[in-house]
């Protein structure tokens, strides 16, 4: 359990750092703006975060790495004006709220890794 945890924190502040770099990446089609780079981020998270959970066969460090990526990349929206790495609007938006629902897709899916007890 503590090793799944020690490989978490880590694992998040990488993908919260790689994710908000990754989310402001849009590309133009037919005049409608699409960001592609929130979602590149949230297949990122979701993909370390099945490692972690498939890894160490445990939920645990799955809601760990969601749970810290989502602390961190809500602090970098919060900075001051001009600091500001996540800003509210689509891309902002689909990012930050994308880890919650990307964590519960991933905490609902890792629970089938889990350590199974013999019978009773």
């Amino acid at each position: 359990m503590a090793g799944g945890i020690a490989a978490a924190v880590p694992a998040a502040l990488f993908v919260a750092a790689a994710g908000t770099v990754l989310h402001r990446h849009q590309s133009m089609l037919a005049g409608v703006v699409l960001p592609w780079g929130a979602v590149v981020a949230l297949v990122l998270l979701g993909s370390v975060q099945l490692l972690l959970g498939a890894g160490f066969r445990s939920v645990v460090p799955t809601a760990v790495c969601g749970g810290l990526a989502y602390v961190l990349a809500g602090w970098l929206s919060m900075l001051e004006p001009g600091k500001r790495l996540i800003v509210g609007d689509l891309p902002g938006n689909t990012w930050i709220y994308g880890i919650a629902g990307t964590t519960v897709l991933m905490l609902l899916w890792c629970r089938r890794y889990r350590r199974q007890r013999p019978p009773a």
